[in-house]
């Protein structure tokens, strides 16, 4: 699967959650793929961003733990055969787990289609890119929170500017050798930095972005930042976001946004909150998936059977619809353009 964006552009024209549902359970009964497994292979973090609970000192001492690699081996051996896309880091910093190449290789020994590392960025240089996109990495993910230097070093503590413009750069080497791999950023919106996104492109006009993902703030645990309002973003959207939409558009970019209405309220999220519970796969040094699942001594297969997870599915699929609208966005709908 060269392009899973693809796939998620198909997923989001289906209207239906009921319908994306009944797929997935078909996909189960058929012993397809169909999760996604989300991979903290160390619990910890070189940055602490100002909107991310590692800038709280409390949780900084409770998130530790690092796997070793017969633990990731058994994981592997447990779910990739059934995982649709494997993302390396999710809420810590993977490149703080020194063979990130080693868990590449291995998603691809299983044959995973799509294998995504996400990171700040400033661990990394050219030997290392070119080593993950050799072991097969298909897409990296920059968090960036500010297009100038200045905004970008306050609400990402400790990150250097220089390391970030540096990894751009090596990335454009990386594309030369691998043409296919993708670097998408994760801009996450807040009322300091939304207006600097029209400076992207006049900032990086060369940016190799091949997709771009804003995302607004939300709560995540305590953090420094303390200003969750959605406001000026959802002000400034037509004004920001939908000349950047048109922009990404011209420049074959995917880029990933809510919609205005998405920013201010969530309506009848019941069946997709199913489709993220029966598709989403955490894995870290302290948990895998459900809390009675065990990686070393089961497969999927054997914790679907007792689990009753297809019987399950199914119930979903059948369930008497339930109304319901969130005041705040909890799971933020991402148009694709």
């Amino acid at each position: 699967m060269g392009n899973i964006y693809s796939l998620f552009k198909v997923a989001s024209c289906i209207k239906s959650q009921r319908l994306k549902l009944a797929g997935i359970a078909a996909l189960h009964f058929m012993g397809k793929r169909y999760i996604g497994v989300f991979l903290d292979p160390v619990l910890a973090c070189n940055f602490r961003c100002r909107m991310c609970y590692f800038s709280d000192e409390k949780k900084r001492r409770e998130m530790h733990g690092i796997m070793l690699h017969e633990d990731i081996e058994a994981v592997a051996r447990s779910l990739f055969h059934r995982a649709l896309k494997l993302q390396i880091g999710c809420g810590a910093e993977p490149t703080l787990f020194k063979d990130l190449p080693f868990i590449v290789s291995l998603g691809k020994k299983y044959r995973i289609p799509y294998i995504s590392l996400t990171t700040n960025g400033n661990l990394l240089n050219r030997d290392s890119l070119m080593a993950l996109a050799s072991a097969g990495l298909d897409e990296i993910t920059l968090s960036v929170h500010g297009v100038k230097r200045e905004t970008y070093e306050y609400l990402m503590v400790n990150g250097d500017y220089d390391k970030f413009v540096s990894v751009l750069d090596n990335v454009k080497d990386v594309k030369v050798l691998y043409p296919r791999f993708k670097l998408r950023i994760n801009y996450t919106m807040n009322d300091d930095n939304i207006k600097e996104l029209p400076l992207l492109f006049e900032t990086f006009p060369n940016l190799p972005v091949d997709i771009l993902q804003l995302r607004p703030i939300q709560k995540i645990g305590e953090t420094d930042y303390d200003n969750f309002s959605l406001n000026k973003i959802v002000d400034n959207y037509d004004g920001i976001i939908t000349p950047l939409l048109r922009e990404c558009r011209q420049r074959n970019i995917v880029c990933l946004a809510p919609s205005p209405r998405n920013l201010l309220i969530l309506e009848d999220n019941n069946t997709g909150e199913m489709i993220s519970e029966a598709t989403y796969c955490y894995v870290s040094p302290h948990i895998c998936w459900h809390s009675d699942y065990d990686y070393r001594n089961m497969t999927f297969e054997n914790y679907s059977r007792k689990a009753h997870i297809g019987k399950s599915l199914l119930k979903k699929v059948f369930l008497p619809r339930r109304k319901k609208k969130v005041q705040v966005t909890r799971k933020i709908n991402y148009i694709i353009k």
